[in-house]
Formats: structure tokens, sequence, C-alpha cells
């Protein structure tokens, strides 16, 4: 009867521990956790073509003041089949979704994304401008 009672006592602390140790972390319609971090910025930004090569002629410039990303591809890149890939601060996400190629050819339209802070709350939109090199 002595070793019943130890081993329901024990499965009785393993639960009551277990219940008092989980904690409601809030998540959101992505299922990613939301955390108390307010920043939000691209840190990196990456462009890639078909063949999932990048099509940057040097890095990107990212102004996170005035929040653009300025960029220019290789002479004959195919502006309809981009692949851009951000990197952005820990906890933040990107609003819409990258999940596929994206059509940069009409240049004088710029696309936009939206960086999400870990905390959900602060939002900045970057606008992505793409240069074109000239011929050689």
């Amino acid at each position: 009867m002595k070793k019943y009672f130890i081993t329901i006592l024990a499965l009785f602390l393993v639960t009551f521990t277990w219940i008092r140790c989980a904690k409601n972390l809030p998540v959101d319609s992505d299922g990613l956790l939301i955390t108390t971090r307010a920043q939000c910025y691209v840190s990196n930004f990456e462009l890639l073509g078909a063949d999932f090569q990048t099509v940057r002629t040097a890095a990107a410039v990212i102004d996170t003041t005035a929040q653009t990303i300025n960029t220019v591809v290789m002479y004959g890149t195919d502006l309809k089949n981009l692949y851009p890939q951000f990197s952005l601060v820990s906890d933040a996400k990107l609003d819409p979704k990258i999940t596929g190629k994206v059509d940069f050819s009409d240049l004088a339209n710029p696309k936009k994304w939206t960086v999400v802070a870990g905390n959900r709350i602060v939002k900045k939109t970057y606008t992505v401008y793409i240069t074109v090199q000239p011929k050689p």
C-alpha cells in the first residue's frame, strides 16, 4: 500500500509541477511567439534569379531610417522571376509572406513589404527599389 501511495504522490507532484511551469505564451496567427521586442528592421537583402543565384551587382543599400532598400541587378535579369530574401531583426516577421517568385518588372511601382516587430505592434514598411545595370 505504501508503494502505491508513493507512486501516486510522485505522479501528482510531477503533474502539478508541469502545470505550474507551463506558461500560456502568446502566439500570433502564424504560430510564432509574440515577444516584448519592439525592434523592427531589415538587416540584409538578397535577390535571387530563377537559378537561385544572386542577380545583384553589389550589396543592397538598406536605409532603416527612410525604410528603403536599393539594389542594382545585372543587365538582362528576368525581373518577372526573382526571389527576394530578407534578413530581419530577431522575433520580427515579414508581411506579406514571400511564398515564391516575385515580379519586379514594373520598376515605376516598387514592391513594399512590412516588417512587424516581435511585439506585433511596431510595423515599418520597406520599399524595394530595383535598378537594372546599364548595357555593357
